[in-house]
């Protein structure tokens, strides 16, 4: 067991849009993402994901609303459900996911 300074770990982020494992919890796996710019639109058919912002603004585009999200801010986004997410400054994300195998 080790201590996660979330803090240090995001200053350690050096490129955008790639992922840095921070640990997994039972067959979950979270990441810290640095982001700027616009993702695709995308849909998780499988599973829901969070997204909880570190620090920065994040704006998630769906298909009938804009949210914002700001710094300690998080969102369940179900499974399906057709999302975009935009930094249009620096945004850094803690992502809670399933295991890639």
């Amino acid at each position: 067991m080790n201590k996660i300074n979330l803090t240090q770990e995001s200053q350690g982020l050096k490129d955008f849009w790639q992922l840095k494992t921070l640990g997994n919890i039972n067959n979950h796996t979270i990441n810290l993402i640095k982001i700027k710019g616009e993702f695709e639109w995308h849909t998780h058919e499988e599973e829901d994901k969070l997204f909880m912002v570190i620090d920065g603004v994040l704006e998630l585009h769906f298909r009938d609303k804009v949210l914002e999200l700001q710094k300690n801010d998080c969102i369940i986004i179900p499974k399906g459900v057709e999302n975009k997410p935009v930094g249009k400054d620096e945004v850094t994300l803690m992502l809670f996911e399933p295991t890639r195998k």
